[in-house]
């Protein structure tokens, strides 16, 4: 048992075991962060072993950031849509793949329209491989910042 949390070992010990287990690196995750003034709905796009998925929908606070997947990345290149819910406009980009207006989870991006899905343009992430990344939604006037 550490020393921290023996008996008698007082509380200025186990403030102390507190800041050593807060020291401990967090996992990895893929997180975006939407640094607008608006409340916005983001889906995600990304291949797995089973090939291309696009889920949705996360509504995001002002401000507010949300772990979209957890655990070290599998993959270098991840792609989101975002819409404004507030203002209006999106964030979109060239990469077509299946969405929905209510929660989905969708696998394959061919055929979106045919299977009764929508089709919307996603924006490229390259996470350089790195195993955790952060992705920074900005005012739609500025260009998007994804970070590590």
């Amino acid at each position: 048992m550490p020393a921290c949390l023996r008996r008698g070992a007082g509380g200025l010990l186990l403030a102390t075991c507190g800041l050593l287990l807060a020291a401990v690196p967090a996992w990895a995750d893929l997180r975006l962060c939407n640094l607008t003034p608006s409340k916005v709905g983001i889906a995600l796009g990304y291949r797995d072993p089973q090939g291309w998925v696009t889920e949705g929908w996360w509504d995001l606070a002002p401000k507010g950031c949300e772990t979209l997947l957890r655990g070290s990345l599998a993959a270098r290149f991840y792609y989101v849509f975002a819409v404004d819910y507030t203002r209006g406009g999106e964030w979109s980009g060239r990469s077509l793949m299946c969405t929905r207006d209510s929660e989905f989870t969708i696998r394959g991006v061919e055929d979106c329209l045919a299977r009764g899905y929508d089709r919307n343009g996603f924006f490229e992430v390259d996470t350089g491989e790195q195993k955790s990344w952060t992705i920074q939604l900005s005012d739609p006037n500025q260009p998007v910042a994804p970070q590590p």
